[in-house]
């Protein structure tokens, strides 16, 4: 999704080698792969002659957030605070990290 996200229809191959720089994908592996996410309502297609133009069918946000909401139901039962304590005691949070956490906890006390 990332690589779709980033650059927008782009065909199998193309988004196999985006892939290919960070790791070895398969590049029958990466077609199964745009299918389930066709199948599962991510990715949308066009066909141009023999060709597949993919692209995404949910806004980053909106996959974001599904993806985190899965995540933390079947990994983490729904709570929060173990993934968070993760990230604060496996990783240094950069300075904006902790800002922007800390502005999300206010808006979330005043309701919004």
């Amino acid at each position: 999704m990332k690589v779709l996200w980033e650059h927008g229809p782009l065909a199998s191959r193309d988004v196999y080698d985006h892939l290919s720089k960070e790791q070895a994908w398969a590049h029958g592996t990466v077609k199964t792969l745009l299918r389930r996410m066709v199948e599962k309502g991510w990715v949308s297609y066009t066909r141009v002659g023999n060709s597949f133009l993919y692209r995404p069918a949910i806004s980053k946000q909106k996959g974001l957030r599904s993806v985190m909401r899965q995540f933390s139901q079947k990994v983490l039962g729904g709570a929060l605070s173990p993934f968070v304590a993760y990230y604060t005691k496996e990783r240094q949070l950069a300075p904006e990290d902790v800002a922007e956490l800390e502005r999300l906890l206010k808006r979330y006390k005043k309701g919004e």
